[in-house]
């Protein structure tokens, strides 16, 4: 189900693009909407081939939400898309009382999102948007591990009715997963056995939990991975089971430790089957502008971080 040997790096935006394409050749009621970064959100590719069914709103990302449900309401399926700074950030009032309050058929996705962003800066490092997201009603939340999966879930949420966010990066990140991979919104997928522990990620942080299981393996460290894609409705099921099976649970996300993907599991495990739990992301602080490998390096986004991690709970 996945492939750590496959050396093609593509950003999970490149994922969007290409899916929003083929969504667009299927079905004329998709439209693409941006605010002036179409270039870097990949919705560009879109207005190459279907110019009538894109609208640039310009750098007024609120307005591109009220038009996103002006269209949904007419009975088309909108893909707004900007930096995840400005959506949610700049424009989430909008998102709330727009599209979610009134549950319609509108598909946000933000891309340039966490510390990856890199030399943008803090400013621009949203890393409090699944926290922002998954407490709103009536929308779903899911951050695809690759650019293949990225694929996959823009097209789950063409079919599924209702609000969606998905979240995307611009770093370039291996494609680890394959074609046979699952990907169902709301199922998590089990990517590695193991008895010990369990690790579960999302985002880039699935690729290098996979990083830390193989090397804890050789160290007599048995650790189960879950990708769990979709952060909201949360995969409870997934989370019970491993809670039962392994000794204890570590999280990791390119996220605030605080209302993200481990703050999602907390609230299962402590409702249903209490476990040692260690949240591994953000500290509840910014980032700065830098090369994204050395900002994951510094604040603890890596395998080393997973191991050390891991090490200590079993101990």
């Amino acid at each position: 189900m996945y492939n750590l040997k496959n050396e093609k790096k593509l950003a999970t935006r490149d994922g969007f693009g290409k899916a929003l394409i083929r969504l667009g050749e299927k079905n004329k009621n998709i439209v693409a909407l941006s605010a002036s970064v179409g270039d870097s959100t990949r919705a560009y590719e879109f207005r190459e081939k279907f110019p009538d069914r894109y609208i640039e709103a310009g750098i007024a990302e609120q307005n591109m939400i009220g038009m996103a449900a002006g269209l949904a309401l007419a009975g088309k399926i909108p893909f707004p898309s900007s930096f995840a700074t400005f959506l949610p950030g700049r424009c989430y009032d909008h998102i709330r009382q727009s599209v979610c309050y009134s549950n319609l058929n509108v598909k946000l996705v933000s891309t340039h999102a966490g510390l990856t962003v890199g030399p943008d800066g803090a400013t621009h490092q949203m890393m409090e948007d699944i926290a922002m997201m998954r407490a709103t009603p009536n929308i779903k939340v899911i951050v695809p591990a690759d650019a293949l999966e990225a694929e996959k879930a823009i097209e789950a949420v063409a079919e599924m009715k209702g609000p969606a966010y998905v979240r995307l990066g611009r770093e370039k990140t291996p494609v680890f997963t394959t074609e046979e991979t699952p990907f169902e919104i709301g199922k998590a997928v089990h990517l590695r056995k193991g008895k010990d522990i369990t690790i579960i990620a999302c985002g880039l942080m699935v690729y290098y939990s996979l990083l830390a299981a193989e090397s804890l393996e050789k160290e007599g460290i048995s650790a189960a991975v879950i990708n769990m894609h979709t952060i909201k409705p949360i995969d409870r099921e997934a989370i019970i089971k491993a809670a039962k099976q392994t000794k204890a649970i570590v999280t990791a996300e390119e996220h605030q430790v605080n209302g993200g993907l481990g703050g999602a599991v907390a609230e299962v495990l402590s409702q249903e089957y209490p476990a040692r739990l260690k949240i591994i992301g953000m500290e509840d602080r910014f980032g700065e502008s830098g090369n994204a490998k050395d900002l994951l390096e510094k604040y603890g986004l890596t395998e080393k971080r997973i191991i050390k991690e891991v090490k200590k709970l079993l101990q």
